[in-house]
């Protein structure tokens, strides 16, 4: 499976043998926008978490949430890692704390702090006895799962780290364990280190490669499953693959229109790597042999990306006929189960968006998976037509949802009254944009954005 994750708080579940996506995909829990994504080494369960401070356990093959998992203070988590056998679980959080769950029985073992700053990026080594963190202020610290710093590499990063990932082998020689640490940051860097166990348990972090071939922040960082290749994501939007161990440039991918912020590489098929971006669209590589091809792409739920434009993206729902609605069910691959049904009801466009599950099962829609999966595409829908084309200032930095009452907080960004109230309320004194202290909890109404929304909504209306 493949699993996205996007600022409009859903994930998407796809099957990797032809890209489709899986009946149960969308998935929707979290308040705010999806952080960090990860599978158990199974498949059995996705792990993602959020700004709205929990990480949320589902169920690969339902869709439903297994189980959530709250840090203490409710601080923003950032990032989330799985042990390789799945007994751990870690979430880095923005007020500098890491939580450590034992994962089979979803219990908190501690949740303290590791550094003065926030948590940008973590990961477990091969053996899972050992995790490194990577900080806004650019330190990597090695510590063990017990809590003792074993090692810091200060200022890793001049303006901070933003992910940092260990290769899947290790190698041992002279009774030294070495494994193979990729970090990269906002100084437009990738970093390949070596970790090396001495005898007496003590560490030493050792300077392989500084590769800087991406001429802005890189964010993201990946091995292969074989860990010959490395790949890094920046905001050039460029993707760079290349050779672990000589640390050439083997391939520069320049297929996406935005922020690359998220790389993925295939644990069990070679070569196959997804990457993602704040275009909105995940594309699906097949790299190697000397050449590069994208295998597919896979459109994210905010917007219809580079597919060409259907029905449902040129009016607005409320607006539908019921032959819209038709053609809807028709792009969804929902025809066969619900168009003689949707015809009966003479459901239009407005009687979509207001489609309860109570509705659905007085229309005689009684499957359980169809009157989900109907659900869910609504809901898809909705946040589709709320955001497509939506200029990244009218929407609220937190939900990722259109403003309907913009504020302005004390750090200058402006938010969704009722978002950034949320936030406050939540002990969160922080500001989401720079994670500054909030001088003053006090907001004042931006009138002038919020009339500049409106005159936007007319001019999409009219349109």
């Amino acid at each position: 499976m493949l699993a996205t994750g996007s600022g409009d708080k859903s994930l998407r579940l796809y099957n990797v043998a032809d890209l489709s996506e899986l009946p149960c995909s969308p998935l929707s829990g979290h308040g705010y926008g999806v952080r960090s994504c990860c599978f158990t080494p199974s498949g059995d369960y996705l792990l993602s978490c959020s700004a709205d401070g929990s990480v949320l356990v589902w169920s690969s093959k339902s869709g439903e949430v297994e189980s959530e998992l709250r840090h203490p203070e409710r601080s923003p988590l950032r990032v989330c890692a799985i042990a390789p056998d799945a007994s751990l679980l870690m979430a880095g959080a923005s007020d500098g704390t890491l939580a450590l769950w034992d994962f089979p029985s979803r219990t908190l073992i501690r949740c303290n702090t590791v550094s003065e700053a926030s948590v940008a990026a973590c990961c477990f080594s091969p053996c899972g006895r050992t995790l490194v963190t990577g900080c806004t202020l650019g330190d990597l610290r090695l510590w063990d799962v017990d809590g003792a710093l074993m090692y810091v590499e200060k200022d890793a990063h001049d303006l901070g780290v933003t992910c940092c990932t260990f290769a899947p082998q290790f190698e041992v020689d002279d009774s030294h364990v070495h494994v193979r640490l990729a970090s990269c940051g906002q100084d437009s860097r990738l970093m390949i280190w070596m970790v090396t166990r001495l005898q007496g348990h003590a560490y030493v972090i050792k300077l392989l490669h500084a590769l800087s071939s991406q001429s802005a922040p890189v964010l993201c960082c990946a091995f292969s499953s074989d860990g010959q290749l490395v790949v890094s994501g920046s905001v050039d939007k460029s993707v760079a693959v290349y050779d672990t161990e000589s640390g050439t440039l083997l391939h520069t991918l320049k297929q996406h229109d935005r922020y690359v912020t998220a790389v993925a590489l295939s644990p069990s098929i070679a070569c196959l790597m997804a990457t993602g971006s704040m275009d909105r669209t995940v594309n699906v590589w097949m790299i190697g042999d000397g050449h590069n091809e994208t295998r597919a792409e896979l459109e994210q739920p905010v917007c219809q990306g580079r597919k060409q434009p259907s029905r449902s993206s040129r009016s607005l729902l409320p607006d539908w006929s019921r032959e819209d609605v038709q053609d809807w069910l028709r792009e969804e691959g929902l025809d066969a189960e619900l168009a003689a049904v949707f015809q009966a009801n003479g459901v239009d466009g407005r009687q979509l968006e207001q489609l309860s599950e109570d509705a659905v099962l007085k229309m005689g829609i009684e499957s359980v998976e169809v009157y989900g999966v109907l659900l869910r595409r609504i809901q898809a829908l909705k946040v589709e037509q709320s955001t497509s084309d939506c200029p990244d200032e009218f929407m609220c930095p937190i939900s990722r949802e259109l403003m309907k009452e913009p504020v302005i907080a004390s750090d200058g960004f402006s938010y969704e009254r009722e978002s950034i109230e949320s936030w406050i309320k939540g002990k969160n004194r922080s500001s989401p944009m720079t994670n500054l202290p909030l001088q003053t909890t006090v907001l004042t109404p931006n009138r002038a954005l919020k009339m500049a929304i409106s005159r936007w909504k007319g001019s999409q209306q009219q349109s």
